[in-house]
């Protein structure tokens, strides 16, 4: 019997590429490749990019000449670029970097196992020409359920559908646009998507033209893949796409979140249901609702604010000021006092002045966000805003970014602060030597806003849920101290 061929998948970038790896993953492992953790054991590295920003493109190339480095001293005989920074430059990044052996576009998830076969053979495959994926779908949203198109995320077509041999851990296609997957760890956390692409179009954003425009998935897909999630010991589901608030309007439902929400709670054996990536103009007070009174959906507004200056909002063609900002925070916080509220923001945006840094105070200031994000401006490729005149000098961009910063953390300090006394239910994600139990409460997303530390506790094991009281806290982290017997729910304890 020939030796099996062996693949590592290296993913950057935020959780909406985690999906995408594992769907990479889901179709490998069905086609009989085996998966391995390290690199360095692979035939195979595929780094799945991020295509963001400057930086996260940096960590990319740097993550491909890394694996490029193991085919000298390891088993690793090809490394291949995929993701969102191989989709957005094709050939014009297979030519700038020969240390991969092929760069990978979306049109090219379908049919990865002969991609890498191909590229593992010493074959070559010619890499895509970028175009703008928005033009492959319809404009009118209600026609885009029919585009056969390849979107990361969703299966394709008929052909699509699962073996009937899948390994297992994989999950089978559950519907016309469900695709394959793979687990690709062991956290009780995983990320599904709602959604793909983009229909806004901010000035400073490029994701649009190489994600797409918005296309919603089912929501028996959304259900299906969830229930398999929660099979595989998945406690806490994240949902992600490009935009949450605009799920089901290619589906002829704009509200459609408001019902799938309360299904999403309703499976067996998950504990917390988490949305991420919501834009302040389009939240509705439906929506509002079901985030704040449904059992066991976190009462969590990842909002999208990016500034709070009118006059910077509307150079980025985005809507909203300081006021209506807080006028949306006060009243999430009428319906749920403990929600949890986070969000990103550019500074030195070209012709932000000194009084708009000065109203981003303001805003940031009165807000009360558990986590803020804060980028310095910088031109990306084929966007509006690059094309703008009155640009900032990168020392202006650097101190505003900087004071900002400081701001922001100290904030986010003081919110922390403000949770002591509070009485939280936590997910425990690990348990490690030096910290002890490290978990999540409700306000805290995987990785980017905070933890909480339950100290040493024999009984606690990731996926557990806890109620437990703040008794202190360090920055954005909060100490706390189970309650009862161990702080196990009954729920967490079935």
């Amino acid at each position: 019997m020939p030796e099996r061929r062996t693949v590592a998948l290296v993913t950057l970038g935020c959780a909406r590429n985690e999906v995408d790896s594992e769907e990479l993953a889901g179709r490998l492992a069905a086609d009989g490749w085996d998966l391995v953790e390290d690199a360095s054991d692979a035939d195979v590295a595929v780094v799945n990019t991020c295509g963001f920003v400057e930086a996260a493109k940096k960590d990319s190339v740097d993550a491909l000449l890394e694996a490029n480095d193991l085919k000298d001293h390891g088993r690793t005989q090809a490394v291949v670029a995929v993701g969102c920074m191989a989709e957005r430059y094709g050939k014009e990044l297979a030519e700038a970097l020969p240390e991969a052996d092929g760069v990978l576009g979306f049109d090219d998830y379908a049919d990865i196992s002969d991609r890498l076969q191909t590229i593992l053979s010493g074959g070559v495959h010619a890499s895509h020409t970028p175009r703008d994926r928005r033009k492959l779908l319809p404009i009118s949203p209600a026609e885009r359920q029919a585009a056969e198109v390849a979107l990361p995320g969703h299966a394709q077509d008929a052909q699509d559908s699962a073996p009937a041999d899948l390994p297992e851990g994989v999950a089978p296609a559950s519907g016309p646009r469900a695709p394959l997957r793979r687990r690709l760890e062991t956290s009780p956390v995983a990320s599904v998507k709602l959604a793909s692409g983009c229909d806004r179009r901010c000035s400073f954003c490029a994701i649009p033209s190489f994600r797409g425009s918005f296309i919603s998935r089912r929501p028996s897909d959304v259900l299906g893949e969830t229930r398999w999630l929660a099979e595989q010991g998945v406690k806490e589901v994240m949902l992600v796409s490009e935009n949450n608030t605009s799920y089901g309007k290619d589906l002829g439902d704009i509200r459609l979140l408001e019902t799938l929400l309360p299904e999403l709670a309703a499976v067996d054996g998950l504990e917390r249901i988490r949305v991420s990536y919501l834009q302040p103009a389009e939240m509705r007070p439906g929506l509002i609702d079901v985030l704040t009174s449904t059992e066991k959906v976190a009462p969590y507004f990842d909002l999208s604010f990016q500034h709070s200056a009118p006059g910077v909002l509307r150079a980025m063609r985005r809507f909203g000021d300081t006021d209506r900002f807080l006028e949306l925070l006060e009243t999430i916080r009428s319906k749920a006092p403990q929600a949890g509220a986070r969000s990103n923001f550019i500074v030195g945006f070209p012709g932000e002045t000194e009084d708009d840094v000065a109203e981003l105070e303001r805003f940031l200031t009165g807000a009360r966000l558990d986590a803020i994000g804060v980028f310095g401006y910088s031109d990306e490729d084929g966007t509006e805003a690059a094309t703008y005149e009155d640009k900032l000098d990168p020392e202006t961009v650097a101190e505003r970014l900087a004071h900002i910063s400081r701001l922001a953390e100290e904030l986010t300090a003081q919110r922390a602060e403000e949770r002591i006394g509070e009485t939280i239910e936590v997910m425990v994600d690990r348990v490690d030597e030096e910290d002890g139990v490290v978990g999540r409460a409700a306000h805290q997303a995987p990785e980017t806003d905070g933890q909480v530390l339950l100290g040493t506790r024999p009984e606690l094991v990731p996926g557990r849920m806890v109620v437990a009281k703040v008794v202190a806290s360090e920055g954005v982290d909060l100490i706390a101290e189970p309650l009862g017997d161990g702080g196990c729910t009954e729920e967490a304890g079935r």
